[in-house]
């Protein structure tokens, strides 16, 4: 349930910051390329599927350490690393990035919060260390 609910929120996260805030920005970095945004079906679904591995990778992080770690740890694994990518194949506009970074630090910490509320590590010992950095075994 925990990495269904974290792929779902994931998801949301991805369409809003893309499809609501910034797909003026994106079609027209693809077009000053002499390219057409990928927006079909199937581009979509790549999305829920990374959305998803995502959601996993997050939850397994989650069993050993806290949220803030795990935030930290996701965000870098997932966003940045995307970027530096997307960046390098000449596909990134850079102008995202301001709207991009924070709302990305925000969904890699809605990730690592359900994961820890939805599935504590250890069947629910560990709240109070939550925020610290690594959940321990008692």
């Amino acid at each position: 349930m925990a990495v269904v609910a974290a792929g779902l929120w994931s998801g949301a996260s991805e369409f809003v910051r893309n499809e609501v805030l910034l797909p003026t920005v994106w079609r027209d970095h693809f077009a000053g390329l002499g390219l057409t945004f990928p927006a079909e079906p199937l581009n979509a679904a790549v999305w829920v599927v990374w959305s998803f591995v995502a959601a996993g990778v997050v939850f397994a992080v989650s069993r050993r350490f806290g949220l803030l770690a795990t935030t930290a740890i996701a965000w870098v694994a997932a966003f940045p690393m995307m970027w530096l990518v997307t960046w390098n194949l000449a596909v990134l506009p850079l102008a995202v990035l301001p709207i991009a970074i924070p709302l990305s630090g925000l969904e890699a910490f809605g990730m690592a919060w359900l994961c820890l509320r939805l599935a504590p590590p250890n069947g629910g010992g560990g709240h109070g260390r939550v925020l610290a950095g690594r959940v321990g075994r008692g």
